[in-house]
């Protein structure tokens, strides 16, 4: 029974580190997908401010 200790606490451990890794890759993705989508939503605003003579719009976090 010992001999297979080791090995049966590496199987235990196993799906919790593979759904981590998981976790992981599917959130970075998600914040990632946001960050570019709020860059490009934000450019073609300030596109369409300059279009329309319109002042920059302030920017709230300086």
């Amino acid at each position: 029974m010992i001999e297979n200790f080791w090995l049966n606490a590496i199987w235990s451990l196993f799906p919790t580190i593979v759904l981590g890794v998981i976790f992981y890759i599917v959130m970075r993705s998600v914040i990632r997908v946001d960050r570019n989508e709020r860059r490009a939503y934000s450019e073609l605003e300030a596109e369409e401010r300059a279009k329309r003579g319109l002042p920059p719009k302030p920017n709230p976090t300086a």
